[in-house]
């Protein structure tokens, strides 16, 4: 009875999750910084990465929903029910972690980086420390020689989960600022330090463009 009861409230969460999330996000009032930079790469028609922090991925996944781009997301539980909402979103979806067919999902990633697809990547996820930049988004970006776009997120108003990312979610008719950063391409080498550097140096970006997006929402 209890494996029947979880199936159901699993498929009931899978029913119910894209309607009450598109609605919500409809709801939010967004305000773009720097996107020109996001619109000028996609008329262009070339594939980049964006990389934003786990805890604030509702948004970004939403934004950028129904364009084919994909999606690298945990063979986890959680990462279940995020796979079916960005299935639903027409995501390519790529199935791995830094725990879990790790090797596997980075492979498959590069190449669908090198077929011309953008990726959308949480670098922290999915199990953090938060806000510490793991390394795919920057090799990936090295080995394709594609661009890299970090992304900070403010909300006016959210509910916080007790989970290790704090994960928000923003309150219906809240405010939301989404800051982009300037696309970057990581030059190729083959030395480990400074690619470490590189790997910090997008790290430290993405934290002080979330935090500028955090300061927006709050005194404006």
């Amino acid at each position: 009875m209890n494996t029947l009861r979880k199936k159901l409230l699993l498929a009931a969460g899978n029913w119910f999750l894209r309607p009450v999330i598109s609605v919500l996000c409809k709801s939010l009032k967004i305000e773009y910084k720097n996107y020109t930079q996001v619109e000028s790469l996609m008329n262009s028609g070339q594939n980049f990465i964006i990389a934003f922090w786990h805890g604030k991925m509702l948004l970004p996944w939403y934004i950028f929903r129904d364009r084919s781009y994909t999606a690298l997301i945990s063979r986890s539980k959680d990462g279940n029910l995020l796979a079916n909402l960005l299935h639903s979103w027409n995501y390519r979806l790529i199935r791995g972690s830094s725990r879990d067919g790790s090797k596997e999902a980075f492979n498959k990633s590069s190449e669908a980086a090198a077929e011309g697809n953008t990726l959308l990547i949480t670098p922290d996820g999915p199990t953090g420390p938060p806000h510490k930049m793991k390394a795919g988004a920057v090799i990936i970006s090295q080995r394709n020689n594609i661009p890299i776009i970090l992304l900070g997120i403010g909300y006016s108003e959210y509910y916080s989960l007790k989970s290790w990312d704090k994960f928000m979610i923003p309150k219906p008719f809240s405010k939301a600022v989404c800051v982009f950063s300037d696309p970057a391409i990581i030059e190729k080498n083959d030395d480990r330090d400074k690619t470490d550097l590189e790997i910090k140096m997008c790290e430290e970006l993405l934290q002080k463009i979330d935090k500028e997006a955090e300061d927006i929402v709050k005194y404006n």
